[in-house]
């Protein structure tokens, strides 16, 4: 499968294709990033990479390429739900609706193209034009929008996904007209291939070994369908509970968010089973950027909160009081695990990149695991 990744940013889709078990060829990726494409660049230093505006390819030079599968995570601002959602007439969609116009003179050995998102693009114009466009020439489309959470990852980060097969090939399970908010082999009645399957339970037993959960055998469906989702828990993506210790020490919250933001902080613990979004303000704004750790429990928690209201916000005691939780930012490889980037060596940082950077490349980044079954389902079935 060649694959020519369109906004590669730090590779997560790379790191997907890799995952699903596709043999695949990264054809080129594409992206204007230079902080990004030097994170890719240390990963794969083998994998054409271009830094270019992709409103500057032409059909001509994406069809030299040759590519089988494009993926891509065309920028989001225009469509989310804190930005002005000023969809066409963002300048940022110029490069989408650039792609859009290539698309009639695109070869037909192109076949499958998956597009991710925020939750949003669904309702937009550009959204429109896209599926339009596909449909012209001869793409069966299926949109979802899917969070990890559905797959047992404690971590919410609601997208989009459109996945679009050109005929006759089709799709391993039912189409529908509309978005669906399951994934797709949930409603294929037992009918989906067997890898998928077996990729699945494979990481869900994975996932249950680490948390010492319910034993696999007790979760293994008798129609052999797909085991349920274990609801593990934040401990396993840690890289140290302790507070103190060198290694997360240095992201303890700063007073001046403990004082004056406290109260929109979203607080849990190793045995919470949950996380916010984690977006590319993560450490600079505290509003809905994503969680903040302490190893208390709940219950204490809710007390030094409830106590933390009658007090004077910026005050010396207010600010002594939330000190007690020692709450910590999450790091940059525990952002990157839920996102389920793989472990070092096989990705990481270049030493040169600020942890500022990391936040805002993994807030602008994709969930490995989610798009990697996409992919399986994609390129699943025949004709």
């Amino acid at each position: 499968m060649r694959v020519l990744e369109l906004y590669s940013g730090i590779g997560g889709m790379h790191y997907a294709c890799k995952e699903s078990g596709i043999p695949h060829e990264v054809v080129a990726a594409v992206d204007i990033n230079t902080v990004a494409n030097e994170v890719y660049r240390h990963n794969f230093p083998s994998s054409p990479l271009i830094c270019r505006n992709i409103q500057s390819f032409t059909a001509s030079e994406i069809n030299k390429m040759a590519p089988d599968m494009i993926l891509m995570s065309p920028p989001c601002q225009p469509f989310t739900r804190v930005g002005l959602q000023k969809d066409l007439s963002d300048q940022r969609t110029c490069s989408l609706l650039h792609f859009i116009s290539t698309l009639p003179d695109l070869n037909s050995s192109l076949r499958y193209i998956l597009v991710e998102n925020v939750k949003g693009f669904e309702l937009s114009e550009s959204r429109n034009q896209l599926v339009e466009a596909l449909c012209k020439e001869n793409f069966v489309v299926q949109e979802v929008l899917l969070s990890p959470t559905q797959f047992g990852i404690p971590n919410s980060r609601l997208r989009y996904y459109l996945l679009a097969k050109r005929l006759p090939l089709k799709f391993c399970f039912k189409t529908e007209d509309t978005v669906m908010t399951e994934f797709p082999v949930s409603i294929d009645n037992g009918k989906t291939s067997a890898n998928i399957l077996t990729r699945l339970n494979k990481r869900y037993r994975d996932m249950a070994d680490a948390d010492k959960v319910v034993e696999d055998e007790d979760r293994v469906p008798s129609d052999g369908g797909i085991i349920h989702p274990p609801s593990h828990t934040l401990k396993r993506i840690l890289e140290d509970e302790d507070p103190d210790s060198p290694t997360v020490s240095s992201f303890l919250l700063p007073d001046k968010v403990l004082g004056k933001r406290s109260v929109v902080l979203d607080i849990v613990t190793p045995q919470s089973k949950r996380s916010c979004c984690f977006t590319k303000a993560y450490g600079h704004y505290s509003d809905g950027t994503g969680s903040v750790l302490t190893t208390w429990n709940m219950s204490d928690i809710h007390n030094i909160r409830a106590k933390n209201r009658e007090l004077v916000i910026e005050s010396d005691e207010q600010i002594q009081e939330m000190k007690q939780l020692k709450l910590r930012y999450f790091t940059p490889r525990e952002v990157a695990r839920l996102m389920c980037f793989p472990e070092e060596p096989m990705f990481s940082f270049p030493d040169k990149i600020t942890t500022k950077q990391k936040y805002r490349l993994l807030g602008n980044s994709v969930n490995v695991h989610v798009i990697s079954l996409l992919i399986s389902i994609l390129t699943e079935g025949g004709t």
